[in-house]
């Protein structure tokens, strides 16, 4: 697989997702080699000096004020690694673990941290090779940097820790040694550049905005599959409604209902003599919840992306100004944020569609669908109690989707006394977009059963080439089954963006929505 060459600064989602999907190899653009080593520089020498740099000649945290002798500097910086490698619980998994490694080469590679470049050159190899260090997913409050993430990344560098290599969990210095590589020996303010940084927090985020994003792009498949199951009127899909409001997602939305439900024979059929003069507002609000979700995803798109492009650590070194600076860029508050946002995005989501499926299944409600959408029902119960699973799946992102960014609490002796709760924030997206697949498998699952009550009209195109694909899986629900398998079916096709690939024609909207999101 060709390496992708990276210009720290300017990189976009687009990229990062590629990464992300394909564990792309990277290399940061080498016209950057220069300013890195001028700020290494730059620290070697304040390392060697008498005033007081904070992490270059001083302990850390509440310890900033002890004087460390220069001839120390290579121990107080290998000591930083091991003592903070304090995480806990699963392995952060694979593809993240490398995101957040690129990320951390986009950070050093702003030419500010005082880094060598041969350090970021060893994170490119392990990249490149499949080093790929075990990072214990808790432990990070999000601010002074996601220390105890980046500590275990880290330590793989120094020949310390675990890694995955060859499908094998091993010593970092063995997995190491079986690339070809050498550990580095971490100079003056190396470790405290490679811990401090938003850069966990950061990649577990985008990986939940990677995911959500495909799953709202789905959720207008099975919104218009559901639609046409209850007969439902696509007048409240009108361009001119939307227009009237002028939110930029609703109005797509909107634009993609209309599209995707073109040439609908069960729309036709009744558009004259509906005895139902308005629908639930699970159907005829649907591009005003989805769009304000596609809208929120953006947002956090365009904060994520300058995070992912940012210098996070401290103290910065500004060469022009010839000056190492203590700041707080490693406070993760706007990653805290962005991955509310998303989790709000995702709870609705998941909402809404759970509405509609209790709309398919309850016989007062679906316009004179089955109960439960069972053949024979009493002898059958076809889907009664997957809508009972997804009320619980629902329910649990919506505990999920609490803020994390409203928490705090104090640590490292009071110094740092606000934290952003990032860290757990993003990662929680991940188990809410698991949830949300699941509900949206089985709302298709509920809306194609439905469809086929309608026989013999039919659906759009576009929508039965959805239909036909789900069927080369899952068969008509004749009867009583064992349902699971058909559920993790569905819920695979949903977040493999399959439902998109398959619509007839350009329906969608397109995932450069959320790359161009600035």
């Amino acid at each position: 697989m060709s390496t992708l060459t990276l210009t720290p600064g300017i990189v976009s989602l687009a990229d990062l997702e590629n990464i992300y999907r394909n564990q792309r190899p990277v290399r940061v653009d080498r016209s950057s080699e220069d300013a890195i080593n001028l700020a290494a520089e730059r620290v070697a020498i304040a390392a060697r000096g008498e005033e007081a740099v904070y992490g270059v000649n001083t302990g850390f945290g509440k310890l900033a004020s002890v004087k460390i002798a220069a001839e120390d500097t290579a121990t107080l910086q290998r000591n930083l690694i091991l003592s903070h490698c304090c995480g806990v619980g699963e392995a952060l998994d694979r593809t993240t673990t490398r995101l957040m490694m690129v990320l951390k080469l986009l950070s050093l590679g702003r030419g500010a941290s005082g880094v060598r470049f041969e350090v970021l050159q060893l994170i490119e190899d392990c990249l490149e090779k499949g080093v790929t260090p075990v990072v214990p997913s808790q432990g990070s409050v999000g601010a002074s940097g996601d220390l105890a993430p980046l500590a275990h990344m880290t330590a793989v560098l120094i020949g310390e820790g675990e890694a995955e290599f060859g499908g094998e969990r091993l010593p970092g210095r063995v997995a190491l040694e079986r690339a070809s590589l050498t550990p580095v020996v971490l100079g003056p303010k190396e470790g405290l550049g490679l811990i401090n940084g938003t850069q966990f927090s950061t990649a577990c985020a985008l990986v939940g905005l990677f995911d959500s994003w495909r799953l709202a792009e789905a959720t207008l498949v099975t919104a218009s599959l559901s639609t046409d199951a209850i007969m439902g009127s696509t007048a409240p899909l009108l361009p001119e409604i939307h227009e009237l409001r002028g939110h930029r997602g609703q109005i797509e939305v909107a634009r993609a209902m209309r599209d995707i439900m073109a040439g609908s024979e069960i729309r036709e059929s009744h558009r004259e003599g509906d005895t139902r003069v308005q629908d639930p507002y699970c159907i005829r609000c649907q591009p005003q919840v989805a769009g304000a979700c596609v809208d929120l995803l953006r947002m956090a798109a365009r904060t994520l992306e300058i995070e992912a492009n940012a210098a996070t650590d401290n103290p910065l070194v500004l060469i022009e100004a010839d000056r190492i600076v203590s700041g707080g860029n490693f406070h993760a508050e706007p990653v805290a944020f962005a991955a509310d946002q998303i989790a709000l995005a995702i709870a609705e989501l998941g909402a809404i569609a759970q509405r509609r499926i209790a709309l398919m299944v309850d016989p007062t409600l679906s316009f004179d669908l089955p109960p439960f959408l069972a053949r024979d029902p009493g002898l059958n119960s076809g889907m009664m109690i997957a809508e009972v699973t997804t009320a619980a799946l629902m329910s649990e992102n919506k505990h999920l989707a609490n803020p994390c960014s409203t928490d705090s609490t104090p640590t490292s002796a009071n110094q740092e006394d606000h934290v952003s709760m990032a860290a757990h924030g993003a990662r929680r997206l991940t188990r809410m977009n698991t949830n949300l697949a699941q509900i949206l498998g089985v709302e298709l699952l509920c809306a194609i059963e439905g469809i086929k009550h309608r026989a013999p009209l039919t659906t759009s195109p576009a929508l039965q080439s959805v239909i036909t694909r789900l069927r080369e899986t899952v068969p008509p629900l004749e009867k009583d089954r064992y349902l699971a398998p058909d559920l993790e079916v569905a819920a695979e096709l949903v977040k493999s963006r399959e439902l998109v690939s398959v619509l007839s024609g350009n329906h969608m909207i397109e995932l450069e929505s959320l790359h161009a999101a600035g």
